[in-house]
């Protein structure tokens, strides 16, 4: 870790954090937006999933971000997806955002739609995509569609507002369909949606302006970037984030990194951390956030002192409902080594479809009969 201080005070991960809109985090965690598979074939939010949820708000995290949840049903990514694209979705999201503000933490739906890895059989059609992918068997969506793809995200926002949330973050990050219109590889369109950067990020800059003008003033935004994999060039990356930063119109920014303490892969940018690119920007009021492997309170320390404005859990955030709560009681803390039982994992709120989900990761759950 180049340029950490192991002075920093663990106090400083537990200052407020003001954003342009909206309240302000009382701490630097955010809860990672973590696919969980929990809520009904419908899209409606389960009981299961919103406990899970509650726990975490309940455990300190400064905002509670949902899983992903489609703004189309033929957006769906996963089984057990999270819905917000239609109007009987609002009730059970309604009980979860003021779950979340009863136990003090901001909150947050992370809006979605997977595109061309929005699995067939899920979805009943041939997935979506900027332009025709032979490999996961998507079509193009017309001028008239992705016109439509910008409105639904529109209206899965403001259904966001009308359900009391904070605010909402764009998932434009790991290969789902704003990341695929940002990338020159998968996305090969010659009209006023691909070609240079500026049209290729057209649908997301659109969706902002639209929830800017069509939300309340105080609803915040933020934006998941993964500036790696998928067909995007960091390099782009970085300048959108500039741009955005610059706009005012962005709360805060969502840097999925996979490891905040790895380097650059493009030839040429070696020798420093891929996060640096992002903490060197001018981002003015706009807040930068990060992700990737942040398992201790030692690297969330590491991450403030880099730059950062805020950190996001992931898997520490999985092993730990109350994660924000130890790391206050004892800056050494580490999460627990894996892997872990299905018990233990009850007892931190994950439901069956959660556990199954996660035994899908090597090494994350015991074998029973080990």
């Amino acid at each position: 870790m180049t340029g950490f201080d192991p002075e920093i005070s663990v106090t400083d991960l537990f200052e407020p954090l003001s954003f342009m809109r909206g309240p302000a985090m009382k701490n630097r965690f955010m809860l990672a937006p973590l696919t969980n598979s929990q809520s009904h074939d419908d899209g409606v939010l389960s009981d299961v999933e919103a406990n899970w949820l509650t726990l975490r708000a309940r455990g300190g995290f400064g905002l509670t971000m949902t899983a992903a949840a489609h703004v189309q049903a033929a957006g769906q990514g996963f089984p057990g997806q999270l819905g917000v694209f239609e109007d009987r979705h609002l009730p059970a999201l309604q009980a979860l955002a003021d779950a979340i503000r009863a136990n003090g933490s901001l909150s947050a739906v992370q809006l979605h739609h997977a595109g061309m890895r929005s699995p067939r059989a899920l979805i009943g059609q041939d997935p979506l995509c900027p332009s025709v992918n032979e490999e996961f068997g998507a079509r193009a969506l017309t001028e008239a569609e992705v016109d439509g793809l910008i409105e639904d995200f529109i209206v899965a926002a403001e259904r966001a507002d009308r359900a009391g949330f904070d605010g909402v973050e764009l998932h434009g990050a790991h290969g789902y369909i704003l990341c695929q219109f940002l990338s020159a590889e998968i996305n090969r369109r010659d009209d006023a949606f691909g070609g240079c950067l500026e049209n290729r990020a057209r649908p997301l800059l659109d969706i902002i302006a639209g929830i800017r003008t069509r939300c309340r003033p105080d609803f915040q935004l933020g934006v998941r970037l993964s500036p790696e994999r998928f067909g995007v060039d960091t390099l782009e990356i970085r300048d959108l984030a500039q741009t955005l930063m610059r706009s005012r119109d962005v709360d805060y920014i969502d840097m999925s990194l996979w490891d905040v303490e790895k380097e650059p892969v493009a030839e040429g940018l070696q020798g420093r951390t891929l996060m640096s690119l992002f903490t060197e920007l001018d981002r003015g009021d706009c807040r930068l956030g990060v992700a990737g492997k942040v398992y201790s309170a030692r690297t969330a320390r590491w991450c403030l002192n880099e730059g950062c404005d805020f950190v996001l859990a992931g898997r520490a955030a999985i092993l730990h409902h109350d994660l924000p709560q130890r790391m206050a009681e004892d800056p050494d803390f580490r999460m627990a080594s894996l892997p872990v039982t299905e018990a233990y994992l009850k007892a931190e709120g994950l439901g069956d479809a959660f556990i199954g989900y996660m035994k899908g990761w090597k090494g994350f759950v015991a074998e029973e009969n080990a």
